[in-house]
Parts: structure tokens; C-alpha cells; sequence
């Protein structure tokens, strides 16, 4: 009996250590609400990824936040306290992704956000992000405008951080290269009219247009402006990037100059691109399942989150065990010194100043053309 006992004893013991051995990761996607059609590949994305990390087993835990902060933070708070997550990666959103920090910092877990972020201080320390800087894209956008005689332009972007962000990255970027920014504007994501913002617009005459705004929201402004005979350029952000885009926006959508990620346009690159490997690897992983032309950047970010794990984990795996705090600070150490790392998006090179890590690699400027993307040269 004895025997018996000091048996079970034993096999508990080492279904426990297994257990602790486990990694989890929480994942918090937009499915629904406004920022869906950028969440639902996210999403698709993650149910794709391997069941192991460094010969270690993968918990993928995903819950919907439905592009709202309140409900993000709830996912956050459950994921981290009942499921016992190491690591989030949260949100799609910019709102939802500055709500989550600050359960993130609360508990020291690391997050990778699959949205842009500002600064925020000394929280900084626990959030990565995916998803091109602002200020690159926009860089990447003022110098395309610079070169195609473009001197005004206007701006209408979302009425939320993520706009008022390429706001002010924009203007530095205009302002660097002696373009005026003449008239601002913002409206809602789930707005369904902005006449209003659009003849102000128009009266402003720029040479060139801004859409800040993603995914199929960023339709709105740039139809109604075609609608009303706006003839100038339009611009739109890195947000803009998924199918949902073209297929809402059709013929008023032809003729965008966008910077995006090399992802998007894996089989364009020149062979000797750092991301044109990665990029190819997502593309087939993900149109493998979902079929051709069915790829997204906003997916390629969670991608993206998942590269920068499978680098951090192993190093972090040399200082603790995965379920303990002192793991989740080990992964949030490991993830800052991740250097040259090449993924779907850009090469990334982290560092305690830069939680983001790309350059100029990750942005390459591109058009809608007949319906599709295409690169511009």
C-alpha cells in the first residue's frame, strides 16, 4: 500500500512539474466590433500557430474584445488570473491595447500588442508592438509625397489615440519635408456619415489627402470624397492593408499610395529583402488554410508576435519556469534584447528605448491597382 501510495505521489509530482513547464499565452483579438475585419485574421492566424515553443508546450488561450477597451481589460484580468498566462498578446486595437497595459504593468506580464502604441511612461517597460511605428509609415509617406510634387494636404483620422498619433507624426513628417497640413479632421470608427468632415475638406483644396483610419472604416472618408469630386492624391495608413478594404471600397478606393508591411507583398520583394523568407513562410501557412489572396498584415502581426517568441522564450527558459512571475520577467528582459531578428513585417531589433525594433525594412510603399496591391518601384 505504501508502495502504492508513494506512486501516485510521484506521477502527481511530475504532472505538476510538466504542468509548470506549460506556457500560456493570452491572447485578446477584435472578432467583432468595428476593428473585426483586423482581428478575425489575428485570430485565424493564432489557431494556425504550433502547439510548441522551444520543445515546450504552447497554451493558446483567445478571447474576442470586440474592439471594446472595458472588455479587453476583463480578457486580460481572466486570462492572466484563471488561466495564469505568461506572456499577452493584446489587442488589435490602439484603445484596447493602452486599456490592457495597464493590467499588463499591474501584474508584471509582458504584452505584445498587434497595434501601434504610444508612449506611456514607465508602463512602457511591458508592451511590445508588431505593427510599423507611426512615425516610420509616416516618414515613408512624406517622402513619397516629396517626390511626386505634392505640397498641401488635409487629414481626416479616427477621433481616438491611433488618430490623433498619425496626427502628430504626420505633421512632423509634412513639416520635415516643407508640406503644409491645411485642414484636420476626425471622426468615429462606426460613424456612418461624414459629409460634414468632407466638405471642409474640399474647401481646403489640398493637393493630397490623409486617410488615418484602418481596415474597412478608412473606406468612408475617401468614398465620400470622390463621391463629392475631390481630384487629388489619396494617401491612407498601414491600417488599410486587409481585402475587406478593397472589396468595401471598390472603384473609389483605385489609385491609394500607402505605405505597408513587406508581408503584404511577399512575391514583389527582391529576393534580397530580410523579410521576403518570413513573409513567404506566413503566406503560404496562412493562404494554405484560408485559401489564395486570403492573407492580411493585421494577421501577420500576430505572426509576427509569435517569431518574437519563439526567440525570447528560449532564453527566458534558461532563468525560470513558465507560471511564475519570475518568468514572465525573464520573457519581458529576453523580448527587449531581441536584435536582427527577421519576420513577416521588418527586422526586428528591440532595445530598453525602442519596444517596437523596426527601420526602414519594414516599410515599403505601395498602390491599389485593378482591385489588388502592387509595389511600388
Amino acid at each position: 500500500m505504501q508502495i502504492r501510495k508513494l506512486a501516485l505521489l510521484l506521477s502527481a509530482l511530475c504532472t505538476a512539474g510538466a504542468a509548470l513547464a506549460d506556457i500560456t499565452v493570452g491572447v485578446s483579438v477584435s472578432a467583432t466590433g468595428p476593428a473585426a475585419s483586423l482581428g478575425i485574421p489575428e485570430k485565424n492566424t493564432v489557431a494556425l500557430l504550433p502547439s510548441t515553443i522551444a520543445g515546450e508546450k504552447v497554451k493558446w488561450v483567445v478571447l474576442d474584445d470586440a474592439t471594446d477597451p472595458t472588455a479587453g481589460v476583463k480578457n486580460a484580468r481572466k486570462m492572466i488570473s484563471e488561466d495564469k498566462a505568461d506572456v499577452l498578446i493584446a489587442a488589435t486595437a490602439t484603445p484596447v491595447s493602452m486599456a490592457i497595459l495597464e493590467v499588463a504593468f499591474e501584474t508584471k506580464t509582458p504584452q505584445i500588442a498587434m497595434a501601434p502604441v504610444p508612449p506611456a511612461g514607465e508602463k512602457s517597460a511591458w508592451i511590445f508592438s508588431t505593427p510599423q511605428n507611426f512615425g516610420l509609415m509616416a516618414t515613408a509617406i512624406a517622402d513619397h509625397m516629396a517626390a511626386n510634387g505634392v505640397k498641401t494636404i488635409g487629414f481626416i483620422g479616427y477621433a481616438d489615440p491611433y488618430g490623433e498619433l498619425w496626427l502628430k507624426a504626420m505633421q512632423g513628417a509634412a513639416d520635415a519635408k516643407g508640406i503644409k497640413v491645411t485642414a484636420v479632421e476626425r471622426y468615429q470608427r462606426n460613424d456612418t456619415s461624414v459629409t460634414g468632415q468632407a466638405l471642409k475638406l474640399l474647401a481646403a483644396n489640398p493637393d493630397a489627402v490623409l486617410v488615418a483610419g484602418s481596415g474597412t472604416p478608412a473606406v468612408l472618408p475617401q468614398s465620400t470624397l470622390v463621391e463629392r469630386g475631390y481630384k487629388g492624391k489619396f494617401y491612407q495608413t498601414h491600417g488599410i492593408a486587409n481585402r475587406d478594404f478593397l472589396r468595401v471600397g471598390g472603384k473609389n478606393v483605385e489609385g491609394t499610395i500607402f505605405p505597408v508591411g513587406p508581408m503584404l507583398l511577399a512575391e514583389q520583394l527582391p529576393d534580397s529583402h530580410p523579410s521576403k523568407k518570413p513573409a513567404l513562410d506566413y503566406v503560404k501557412l496562412y493562404e494554405g488554410a484560408h485559401g489564395p489572396n486570403s492573407r492580411s498584415t493585421f494577421g501577420a502581426h500576430a505572426y509576427d508576435a509569435y517569431l518574437l517568441l519563439t526567440r525570447a522564450v528560449p532564453e527566458a527558459m534558461k532563468k525560470a519556469k513558465p507560471g511564475t512571475p519570475e518568468f514572465r520577467v525573464a520573457l519581458r528582459d529576453a523580448l527587449e534584447n531581441v536584435k536582427e531578428l527577421p519576420a513577416a513585417h521588418g527586422v526586428f531589433s528591440m532595445s530598453p528605448t525602442n519596444h517596437n525594433g523596426f527601420d526602414a525594412r519594414a516599410a515599403v510603399m505601395a498602390t491599389v491597382s485593378n482591385g489588388d496591391w502592387k509595389l511600388l518601384k
